[in-house]
């Protein structure tokens, strides 16, 4: 039995690679072709610190957890910070979560099953899009992913060997679980979400009847659960103040709107197929398809009815968790959910593989092939980034000396100054309704009580240049231009994707 296991590991080492290759060379491709955006700039700045004050800032003015931060920061010392090395982290990162996908679809479904799910993610143009970006989601889905194959394992091992604990082997599977989880909760704050999911599965195998799991799982001993759970709590809890801080920071005001019916819904076909154009009916006979495939896979599952709670308590419990809490401060977004992706693309595997003529199943990869190929081509060629690289060479081949720069949001400065500070130019840069963080919030909005400061900074300029972006939440009022047209009028205005430049003078 054992040597049949190792042949057949072999066996399927080669279609992994191949997959987890291509996997990779998507998530490579153009990757510094884009510019960085603001949220992509604010990671490289907070990696910039010296450690002790990047964790302080992280912890004043940002709504993560550190543990990217962290890796970036190191990350960039070895491979430098332009828009293609710094992304070039998350990518590894993206691609090292399709091996470890096959692994954990390997345990609980068998080779081909996971093999189809290592497949589908190395074609997601939802992971595709978060590897080429330089934020957290993609560590965020290989910690859970980790996690998770330490989770299967331990559920799935033989019974009498772990409670022994007498095996190195078992004692490290503990220790993966434990250590993953708590760097899963390290990656995102939403990610407390992942253990809730993880201790309502397993708690309700103690809590069903042994015809629930027989088939597929074994009880862990409860003692042995409880204790790991602690030892997650104790990895986790250096960060605990600063997330309850971060946390009321979020429930006082945040960006996110409240979510619709509709907008969940666009979550989950981005799931699916991020950024599928428009293709008219065969949109329609595309959701078809894939709700087809779902419907199959928990038909193939009816007689496994712990493994179908497994992926659907791992699927839900974070949309419904981020959904609950919506209702008091919208939180509801695609890119924190990604974690939940690996258990649907389990599913879809399931009933690809379901089809089990090989012809129908070949059918079934071209056409999940097929569109992700088209999503994916549209993402490169039309997805747009802000233009902060654009803009900061509009400006640095215009600006004088004694030139006033004034950036609302104050944090656009930063993306603005990663491009700028190539030209080596010298200009005053102030921020409305505060300077950089002076606040110690991340994107203070400007009211009337901040216009007399702002008066003061413009009185008596010859030219004021203002760098305006994101002001639908920062200045939804206009109250900036129309501070500055009260001193100074507009001259120039140009507009880059993402925001917009104006130049404003004295009258002659």
């Amino acid at each position: 039995m054992k040597r049949s296991r190792i042949g057949a590991g072999r066996k399927m080492a080669l279609p992994v690679i191949a997959i987890t290759a291509a996997g990779a060379l998507l998530r490579f491709w153009e990757i510094g072709q884009k510019g960085l955006w603001l949220d992509e700039a604010f990671s490289i700045w907070l990696a910039w610190q010296p450690i002790g004050p990047m964790v302080a800032w992280v912890a004043q003015v940002d709504q993560h957890p550190p543990l990217y931060y962290l890796l970036l920061h190191f990350w960039i010392q070895l491979a430098g910070d332009t828009p293609a090395s710094v992304r070039l982290l998350s990518a590894l990162l993206g691609a090292a979560t399709i091996p470890i996908t096959f692994l954990v679809g390997r345990r609980l479904l068998g080779a081909r099953p996971a093999l189809i799910a290592a497949f589908i993610l190395a074609l997601s143009p939802f992971h595709v899009r978060f590897a080429q970006e330089t934020r957290m989601y993609t560590l965020l889905a290989l910690n859970a992913s980790l996690a998770l194959l330490a989770l299967t394992h331990l559920l799935t091992d033989d019974p009498e060997a772990r409670q022994a604990h007498t095996s190195l082997r078992v004692s490290l599977k503990w220790a993966g679980y434990v250590v993953f989880t708590a760097a899963t909760m390290l990656s995102h704050n939403t990610a407390i979400f992942f253990p809730l999911a993880v201790n309502l599965f397993v708690l309700s195998l103690w809590l069903l009847p042994p015809t629930f799991h027989a088939s597929r799982f074994t009880r862990l001993p409860l003692k042995s659960w409880l204790l790991a759970q602690l030892a997650v709590l104790l990895l986790w809890s250096p960060w605990l103040l600063p997330f309850v801080t971060q946390a009321a920071g979020v429930d006082r005001e945040f960006w996110i709107p409240k979510p619709t019916w509709a907008a969940v819904w666009a979550v989950l076909k981005s799931f699916l197929s991020a950024m599928l154009p428009p293709l008219g009916g065969w949109a329609a006979v595309i959701w078809a398809g894939y709700g087809g495939l779902i419907a199959l896979a928990i038909m193939r599952l009816r007689r496994q009815p712990a493994l179908l709670a497994l992926f659907a308590i791992l699927f839900a419990a974070p949309i419904v968790g981020e959904l609950l809490v919506s209702l008091r401060r919208p939180i509801f977004h695609d890119r924190t959910l990604i974690w939940a992706t690996l258990p649907l693309y389990l599913l879809l595997a399931v009933g690809i593989a379901g089809l089990r003529r090989r012809p129908l199943i070949l059918a079934g990869l071209v056409g999940v092939a097929a569109v992700n190929l088209i999503s994916l081509r549209h993402y490169y060629v039309y997805f747009e980034k802000e233009e902060w690289g654009p803009a900061a060479a509009y400006v640095a081949a215009r600006v004088e000396p004694d030139d006033l720069l004034l950036f609302n949001a104050t944090w656009v400065q930063i993306p603005f100054n990663y491009y700028f500070r190539a030209y080596g130019l010298s200009v005053e840069q102030r921020g409305a309704p505060v300077d950089l963080f002076e606040a110690g919030v991340l994107e203070p909005k400007m009211t009337p009580a901040d216009l007399p400061r702002l008066h003061a900074l413009v009185a008596g300029r010859r030219r004021v240049w203002l760098i305006y972006s994101h002001d639908w939440y920062t200045d939804p009022r206009g109250l900036i231009p129309d501070a500055l047209a009260q001193h100074v009028a507009l001259l120039e205005q140009r507009r880059f994707v993402g925001l917009e430049v104006r130049l404003y003078a004295a009258p002659p």
